[in-house]
């Protein structure tokens, strides 16, 4: 897995490209990195629907929770399943619909300036070794490519919409995480 920085897409993921996406505003550099959750329906996985809502193909007649946001266009740049797989939907160099009304410090609209990364899961259910394997591994790659992303410039969805969002929740290891990148920079 390694991210191709002329292109903003990953080499060795699953590409699904999802038409929920713009271009950045003029001039706006890559600053921020958000950590989401999402399972389809809720608290199941491995069905793809989050691979369907992302590409607008999700069936609202298939279970009740579709119904309730089928009307909505959101994307991410990448997800990473329950085993560690990731998709990408998005260029990291495009804008993805994934932070909604957020704020970070003093700037609003956080799509503008982050990379969204969906982690299959819920606020309360433990996330998998796999998937924090894999996020260290796609961390590591964005950092390289815009190193103002430091450990202060990567928070959770909670952290920049604290009104609407709750998620990557309780359930994500936050001291996990970090000191596996804090490893990273020790033996750089």
């Amino acid at each position: 897995m390694q991210l191709d920085r002329a292109t903003g897409w990953f080499t060795g993921v699953s590409h699904c490209p999802s038409p929920n996406f713009n271009a950045r505003p003029e001039g706006e550099a890559i600053s921020l990195l958000v950590i989401h959750n999402i399972s389809l329906p809720p608290a199941c996985f491995g069905t793809g629907k989050v691979q369907e809502f992302f590409q607008n193909r999700l069936d609202p007649d298939e279970h009740p929770y579709f119904a309730t946001i089928n009307h909505l266009t959101v994307s991410a740049h990448l997800f990473v399943e329950r085993d560690g797989a990731v998709t990408q939907f998005v260029s990291l160099l495009d804008r993805a619909w994934h932070a909604g009304v957020s704020r970070f410090g003093e700037r609003e609209g956080c799509n503008d300036f982050s990379i969204g990364i969906e982690l299959e899961g819920t606020d309360e259910l433990p996330y998998t070794d796999a998937q924090y394997a894999t996020l260290e591994l796609l961390t590591r790659e964005i950092r390289a490519a815009w190193p103002v992303i430091d450990a202060q410039r990567i928070c959770g969805h909670n952290d920049i919409a604290p009104q609407r969002k709750t998620d990557p929740g309780p359930a994500f290891d936050w001291p996990r995480y970090r000191a596996a990148l804090q490893r990273n920079e020790d033996k750089a």
